[in-house]
């Protein structure tokens, strides 16, 4: 059962997330939570979030010596956290325990490296939603200059039982 999307008013303007409120939503934990603050959430529509990008991150002692660059893939993987930061609080599912699955990737693009030292703003609408399937579409930026967009699907899932 499809969700039209609509114009939110103040009701859907969640605003602000500390790192608290971020881990209710997400299962990850270090090193692999890439959104350390939410800055604007409005339910069924949009979430804009920070990943401060430090010299400390364990993936720069490999990517690589002497020029440190975020990878890519996790660049696509902060936006994606931030799409299930987006999609947990919409349906409201935060403290569920539900999951939010990698379906597809389409369209990935990095246009500018990512270096230690910024704050890499997440930029993440619903372009479908749906009870268990979502569709978003992300950007990321430093200073305002696009560095990666994709859009991707995730389904929201059951943790698995055991």
């Amino acid at each position: 059962m499809s969700t039209e999307l609509t114009e939110a008013g103040d009701a859907g303007e969640l605003g602000a997330f500390d790192i608290g409120r971020i881990m209710a939503a997400l299962p990850h934990r270090y090193p692999m939570l890439l959104v350390d603050r939410v800055t604007r959430l409005t339910r069924d529509r949009s979430i804009t979030a920070i990943k401060a990008v430090t010299i400390n991150e364990q993936f720069f002692q490999g990517h690589f010596p002497g020029r440190p660059i975020m990878p890519g893939v996790l660049i696509v993987e902060a936006m994606a956290q931030a799409a299930g930061i987006l999609a947990v609080e919409s349906l409201g599912l935060a403290g569920s325990g539900k999951l939010v699955y990698f379906m597809a990737i389409d369209g990935a693009k990095f246009r500018k490296p990512v270096e230690p030292g910024v704050l890499l703003q997440l930029d993440v609408e619903f372009v479908q939603k749906r009870s268990s399937v979502c569709k978003f579409s992300g950007r990321a930026t430093i200073d305002g200059q696009l560095a990666a967009e994709a859009n991707f699907t995730a389904m929201i899932a059951d943790p698995p039982q055991g």
